[in-house]
This record gives structure tokens, C-alpha cells and sequence, in this order.
């Protein structure tokens, strides 16, 4: 993971790059996620949650039933989001990272 500016990270992960950044909708902070190697840089919205540790990284995507993944204008995205956010539905499985030495 390298920063980019105060708000904007790239990370290398599996032989993937992808822009992240943070984004504020309805009281809850996600992180924006963007494909750079897809050709139409595809978009995930997730959540996080970092161990007090710093060695646990826990990640829930957005379900893309509740926002499908073509869903491109911003806006409607945010308007999902926020029409969603008390839905339990909202988020799927958790995926953790490990930090390695």
C-alpha cells in the first residue's frame, strides 16, 4: 500500500492495483475501492475495521443485491447506500488480512 495524498492510497494486492479512498454516506465511513487493471475500473464500497494490534485487517463489501454492481453514477450509488443503511442485508461476509512480517 503506498499513500498517494492525504485521502488517496494505491494498493498492490494479488497482482492487482487499486485506487482507495474514504467516503462518508449516512453516518457510516466506507472505503471506495477501485479496479485499475479491469478496462472499465470497476468500483467496491466496503467497511473496515482494524485490529488494535495493526496486524488484522477485516473487510465487508457491499451485497450487490442490495447495489447491483452496474450501478455506475455516483449519486445513485449513494443514494442506495443511504436508502440502506439500517438494512442487514447491506454488507456481506467478512474477509480478513493478516499482516505479514
Amino acid at each position: 500500500m503506498r499513500r498517494l495524498d492525504d485521502s488517496t492510497y494505491v494498493v498492490y494486492y494479488d497482482g492487482d492495483l487499486f485506487r482507495v479512498y474514504h467516503s462518508d454516506v449516512a453516518g457510516t465511513p466506507f472505503t471506495t475501492v477501485q479496479d485499475l487493471n479491469s478496462s472499465d475500473r470497476k468500483y467496491a464500497y466496503v467497511i473496515w475495521k482494524l485490529s488494535d494490534d495493526g496486524k488484522n485487517l477485516r473487510l465487508r463489501s457491499v451485497n450487490d443485491k442490495v447495489v447491483p454492481k452496474e450501478t455506475r453514477d455516483p449519486a445513485t450509488v449513494v443514494g442506495l447506500l443511504t436508502k440502506n443503511a439500517r438494512n442487514p442485508e447491506l454488507f456481506g461476509e467478512e474477509i480478513e488480512f493478516k499482516k505479514e512480517k
